[in-house]
């Protein structure tokens, strides 16, 4: 019988092997993606295998090892090119000095409402945060701008400019995947922080970012202390809370930059420039403009006029258009590359932001963007689709695996309660039952998210899918780049689902039908009051608990009998009010020597006088007759009450 269960056990324990399509020869980095492992996860795993001589990211394996190094990682290894085949970037230039230069990445990031986009306004002279919902940035903004250096850099003669791309990232504590996203693909951070609000939340997010891409590769960070215009600005506190933080100003011994800017007066920004510069000059970047071209989603949403467009950032390469395309599963044929302010142009090189239309479905922010011919792209998209197919399918699986699983259990559990009530042979007199209560089925707040670009609906997905606790959860029917659709409300309807619209509009007839089905439809173009609004819809689901407040308590002072018709005779209790409001309209019970004698009963009769009361106030003397109850007697105390219905709380 023990063999049995451990056979059993082992049995429920083993998880679904996924097939992995290896090519004859793959590298080492190509190797980690077909994993989807990171690139220093697979090679710790081949140096506790013996292979620290091939762990070069460029290092060619056999498809023996790689079949071996598969097995490890938990995967079923299969040889096969045809279904292996997928695009990757070209390998890196043997010589990258004799590249090229290109203009450095910059990211604006921090807490939210820290004056990022005030700054980066100020920089492009232009006035993006006055039109931003709720006063925050709530996308990524990419922008190649091109600004006016002194003789002191190297690289450029005194008054000309220089191109410099910025990307300017959200601050609410919802965007940490477009945070994450942004740093994945910069060579500067510029963390600014509030002279006024110091450290907070989001900026200890960015340091730590920073610090997690400090360990892949170079990047430079540089601290700009903003709104040291206001009057209650606190520098050198900031700088402080900034050692505590863990970055280390050139000032205090550390290899961080420190520039105080305003970026409502623009004093300090030149100074800011000039880092930037200097820094980008030491890190010498670099990239290939003849190869294939290798690029990042920032963002993408569906354009009226333009269709599926994409913010895409060219990391290696030339993009012209008319190039073949793949970003995830989403083909593209470039048949226009725009500027962020809609100017067509002819090509583009590393390190610069465009707008790209001719995709023939909405690709996902943070996906690569690959070049390739249309022949090996429609093969790698295949491939792609089949192995997202079954990556769901096993996820599936193992979830329903992991439901029956759980069903056992509590029949298992509820068959021993049984056998312990059988054993006991029933219930004894004066002995009370033991109920094994249910679990309370968890109630979910079905959602059906539309948003304005795939970033922000990502990030709104993020958010709500937070929200709840054991007993009330948000569970994400679907999600959608676009105006909210009729299609749309017949899902909702269907899965029994509101629509939140953020910043997307909902056309009339779609809201005369969201109305005639009963679909909630809710919209706004600010997250936090989107996330206030699934907030309470949640709570509203939580089971509520009750609550008695005593409102009124009188003593019995006498009893009497008082004859009604026929021979039929009303106890009456003649009482004085000792404490609040004796009301007819509240509930009473009945407590006789500390304990409770009767409870929920009402007032039949509350009289004063003779005369019929609907209140009764402290001090004053009434007489009390109560409904069904004739047992009081003299001492006892009449305590009137009311039942408080309390929300649940998150």
């Amino acid at each position: 019988k023990e063999k049995d269960k451990e056979k059993k056990r082992a049995h429920e324990t083993k998880q679904i092997k996924v097939d992995l399509y290896i090519p004859t020869t793959v590298s080492v980095g190509q190797f980690a993606k077909l994993l989807n492992v990171r690139l220093r996860t697979l090679q710790r795993k081949m140096d506790e295998a013996g292979m620290q001589a091939e762990t070069s990211y460029d290092h060619v394996l056999t498809s023996d090892y790689a079949a071996l190094l598969a097995e490890e990682f938990g995967r079923n290894p299969i040889i096969n090119d045809e279904a292996a085949f997928d695009l990757h970037p070209p390998p890196l230039h043997p010589k990258p000095q004799l590249l090229p230069s290109r203009p450095p990445i910059i990211t604006i990031m921090g807490h939210v409402d820290h004056g990022k986009t005030t700054l980066l306004d100020s920089l492009r002279f232009s006035s993006v945060a006055a039109s931003e919902a709720g006063g925050i940035t709530q996308h990524i903004g990419a922008f190649c701008v091109p600004v006016k250096m002194s003789g002191d850099s190297e690289s450029v003669t005194d008054g000309a400019e220089r191109l410099i791309t910025f990307l300017d990232t959200p601050g609410h504590a919802a965007f940490s995947a477009m945070r994450a996203r942004g740093t994945s693909v910069t060579d500067i951070v510029v963390l600014v922080v509030a002279a006024d609000d110091g450290v907070m939340p989001q900026t200890l997010e960015v340091i730590e970012l920073v610090n997690r891409e400090k360990e892949r590769g170079k990047i430079g960070m540089v601290v700009a202390i903003n709104k040291i215009d206001k009057p209650e600005a606190d520098v050198e506190k900031t700088k402080l809370a900034l050692l505590s933080a863990g970055v280390v100003l050139e000032e205090h011994g550390g290899d961080v930059s420190c520039v105080e800017v305003s970026g409502l007066t623009g004093k300090g920004l030149p100074d800011l420039v000039e880092t930037l510069a200097l820094m980008a000059d030491v890190m010498d970047l670099r990239a290939e403009q003849d190869c294939p071209t290798v690029g990042y989603v920032l963002e993408s949403r569906i354009h009226r006029g333009l269709g599926p467009v994409a913010t895409v950032l060219v990391t290696r390469g030339t993009l012209t258009p008319g190039t073949p395309l793949l970003a995830g599963t989403s083909p593209c044929s470039t048949r226009r590359i725009l500027s962020p302010s809609l100017l067509p142009l002819i090509s583009v090189g590393p390190g610069t932001p465009v707008l790209i239309t001719g995709w023939k479905s909405l690709p996902a922010a943070g996906d690569e963007v690959l070049a390739g011919s249309e022949a090996d792209i429609k093969r790698a998209r295949l491939n792609r689709e089949r192995k997202r197919e079954l990556e769901c399918v096993i996820s599936g699986v193992e979830a329903i695996n992991i439901a029956r699983k759980a069903d056992k259990e509590r029949e298992e559990k509820e068959r021993v309660v049984a056998k312990l009530k059988k054993g006991r042979g029933g219930q004894t007199e004066g002995e009370e039952e033991c109920v094994v209560p249910a679990e309370a089925e968890k109630r979910k707040l079905r959602v059906i998210v539309k948003g304005d670009v795939s970033g922000s609906v990502e990030a709104l997905v993020g958010a709500i899918e937070g929200i709840g606790n054991h007993l009330a959860s948000v569970k994400v029917v679907s999600t959608g780049v676009g105006d909210v659709s009729d299609s749309d409300v017949m899902m909702a309807k269907a899965a029994e689902a509101m629509i939140i619209a953020f910043s997307v509009s909902v056309p009339r007839s779609v809201q005369a039908s969201a109305s005639q089905n009963h679909v909630p439809v809710y919209s706004s173009d600010i997250i936090y009051r989107v996330m206030d609004d699934v907030r309470d819809r949640v709570i509203s689901l939580l089971p509520c608990t009750y609550e008695t407040k005593v409102t009124g308590e009188a003593t019995v002072l006498q009893l009497f009998d008082i004859h009604i018709k026929g021979k039929l005779t009303k106890k009456i209790a003649g009482c004085r009010v000792t404490n609040g409001i004796v009301e007819r309209s509240n509930t009473a019970r009945v407590m006789r020597e500390g304990k409770i004698v009767h409870e929920g009963c009402f007032l039949d009769a509350l009289r004063q006088m003779k005369k019929d009361m609907t209140e009764v106030k402290k001090g004053s003397e009434c007489g009390i007759n109560l409904h069904e109850f004739d047992d009081l007697r003299e001492g006892d105390l009449i305590q009137m009450f009311q039942t408080i219905e309390v929300p649940g709380v998150l």
